[in-house]
């Protein structure tokens, strides 16, 4: 009998010896042998399966690492007229020695669990202010990096999400308000984000002197970009030999960059809707932009970089309006972790507490050394209304110059207007016409089908004004059910008379991690917010929307964040040598909890009082002369962690 022998193909080797070995021991196998070649296209698969995320790596202290080696500076002398200068130089020396201690320390530790020069290739070390490393690691080598004795912790880096003319005014930091400009343009914003558009009126220099001597960063901004005196610094961050630039394509980072400490900037507006003067919390303080986040995308791994570079580098403030769906543990919160470093440095990290209102316990932001801030209105409101056949006028929200000077155009009616339906079909049935639909995104499928407006739904948030590709009004489900026909539209800015009030979108406590502690822990404004903006950027994100603006109109935490940043910078003007708990302490002791309101309407469906705006609205001038402050200092949290069985931040006193 003739057998049929079954030769395994090199694939099904490869799955074999990967279960078998491990994917690194099969990869240091292959090398070995000279066979790497022959399982190229299975080790590249398996290496993209494996290292899609990178991990990141915590280590100890650097006096605790038995190293060898340290620079020395023979330059020094005992010279008794040189002591002064020697104490600098030796300081100087300190600190680049730590650096490489690090470098060398962690670099020895990666080689020994990563034995793929690719992976090897791609990780940051971070060892100006805190100590570790991101790399993309397989299952296999997370495991080793982990049971090392120098290692704290090994978590993957997780994917996080990005989160004016009158808003100042409304909450009286207005520009009349008392200051003193020579301590402002002393203070530096550390602004993590999308970067930052640099030419943009908000971040001129005119009329500043050079950066403050405290200033160690630099301008590593890629090409074609240029700091000044005002934007005095700029990061970006990649993985390997990836091109970066800190120039802001989406406009984020410009938006929130400049409601901070942009300067002022006159008769701004959008479109000519809201024009007055656009400036920043602190309008003389200088600017340092960290760029983490490209298309809304922003790695922990960039974040962890970017906090070790800003402490380094000597800003006041970070400020960060970044986060995730939902809270993490805080020693896996890159943002907690950094932003503790920070505390531990004297510097206050403000965070947005989140967009995922107002579902309860939804705030991502919950650690207790951060300032975590919700949003809430102002006193101005964008409203479309729409006139029906019968005289009726309907109240709507949308921010767009749009007009239809009088003239009346058909209404159809599209329940479900998405892309599945053909593109030809859809423009022959809404063309030149008015466009109701069941779905607010029904105005991006309106545009991209040539109507000349579009009737949609607020899909719940009738608080928020959006900016629109075409002229358009967002109806309550009660208003848009009763349109029959539509006959004209006009658009107003309006007084918002109950300011302020919660924002619909904005994350509700209570606190998920530590149900003591509350979260967020206040609130500033947050919808409707003009800025700077990059001209970049789209303006609503809808294919053939070609507008380029130099302000827009956003709303979010992420524009509440940068008021309360704007205002904390402001308290430290007045005392610098304030604590970040003292400067948060004097701001929550101050906010205004009356009439500060989270319902909204009558059912009580945005009514969580606390748990939607925390301490109240912030008062910035007010908070100059709190009376009362509460400090908590490293100490202090670390026996709280402790009691809640966490040592990762430090040492566990006895008897807690």
């Amino acid at each position: 009998m003739i057998k049929t022998l079954h030769v395994p193909t090199n694939t099904q080797v490869a799955d074999i010896f990967t279960k078998a070995l491990g994917f690194s021991s099969f990869v240091r196998l292959t090398e070995k042998l000279g066979l790497k070649d022959i399982f190229q296209p299975k080790l590249l698969k398996e290496q993209s399966k494996q290292l899609q995320i990178a991990s990141l790596v915590q280590v100890i202290e650097f006096d605790t690492l038995d190293l060898r080696g340290s620079v020395e500076d023979k330059s020094i002398t005992n010279d008794r007229s040189n002591n002064i200068k020697n104490d600098r130089r030796k300081a100087r020396l300190k600190s680049r020695t730590t650096e490489v201690k690090g470098d060398l320390k962690q670099s020895v530790l990666i080689n020994e669990v990563t034995h793929d020069t690719h992976v090897r290739e791609h990780r940051i070390y971070y060892t100006r202010s805190f100590n570790g490393f991101a790399a993309r690691l397989s299952d296999e080598e997370q495991q080793i990096t982990a049971s090392k004795k120098e290692v704290v912790s090994v978590f993957p880096s997780k994917k996080l999400k990005l989160q004016t003319t009158r808003s100042w005014d409304f909450v009286g930091l207005t520009e009349t308000t008392k200051r003193y400009p020579t301590v402002e343009s002393n203070l530096i914003v550390g602004a993590i984000d999308s970067g930052i558009w640099p030419e943009s009126e908000s971040f001129s220099d005119e009329g500043y002197g050079p950066p403050p001597k405290k200033w160690k960063g630099t301008c590593a901004d890629g090409t074609n970009f240029t700091c000044n005196n005002k934007l005095i610094g700029a990061r970006s961050y990649k993985l390997g030999s990836e091109s970066s630039s800190a120039r802001d394509e989406i406009g984020h980072g410009t938006h929130t960059a400049s409601a901070e400490a942009g300067k002022k900037v006159p008769d701004t507006s959008f479109y000519g809707m809201a024009k007055g003067n656009a400036h920043g919390g602190v309008p003389s303080a200088r600017i340092a932009a960290y760029k983490v986040c490209d298309e809304g995308d922003c790695l922990d791994l960039y974040i962890f970089a970017a906090f070790v570079d800003a402490i380094a580098d000597g800003v006041d403030l970070i400020t960060i309006s970044v986060g995730g769906d939902y809270a993490s543990p805080f020693e896996k919160d890159a943002i907690a972790i950094g932003s503790f470093h920070a505390m531990e440095k004297g510097i206050l990290t403000l965070q947005s507490s989140g967009n995922s209102g107002p579902t309860p316990s939804t705030v991502s932001s919950v650690a207790p050394w951060l300032f975590s801030i919700a949003a809430s209105s102002i006193d101005r409101k964008f409203i479309s209304k729409v006139t029906l056949a019968n005289g009726q006028t309907l109240i709507g929200n949308a921010v767009n110059p749009f007009t239809l000077n009088g003239t009346n155009f058909p209404l159809v009616y599209r329940k479900n207007l998405t892309t599945t339906c053909p593109e030809d079909v859809t423009r022959k049935l809404v063309e030149g016409k008015i466009v109701g639909s069941d779905q607010a995104s029904g105005r991006k499928e309106a545009f991209r089908a040539g109507a000349i407006g579009a009737i949609t739904t607020n899909d719940g948030s009738d608080d928020i004004a959006s900016v629109v590709p075409l002229l358009t009004s967002a109806l309550t489900d009660k208003d848009h059910d009763i349109v029959k026909s539509f006959i004209n539209s006009t658009n107003e800015v309006i007084e918002h008379t109950t300011a302020p009030i919660a924002g619909s979108f904005s994350s509700r406590g209570p606190n998920p991690i530590a149900v003591d502690i509350l979260k967020p822990d206040i609130t500033a404004p947050g919808i409707d917010i003009i800025a700077a903006y990059s001209p970049h950027a789209s303006t609503y994100g809808a294919p053939g929307d070609k507008r380029s603006l130099k302000y827009n109109i956003l709303s979010g935490t992420s524009m509440s964040c940068p008021h309360v940043t704007g205002a904390a910078a402001y308290l430290k003007t007045f005392h610098p040598d304030s604590s970040p708990s003292a400067i948060k302490s004097a701001l929550m002791t101050t906010g205004i909890s009356l009439p500060m309101n989270a319902t909204k309407q009558v059912d009580d469906v945005y009514g969580e009082g606390e748990f939607a705006f925390g301490a109240g609205h912030i008062n910035p001038v007010k908070a100059i002369e709190p009376g009362l402050v509460y400090e908590a200092l490293k100490e202090d949290y670390i026996k709280m962690l402790c009691s809640s069985k966490i040592s990762y931040f430090g040492t566990c006193p006895k008897g807690v």
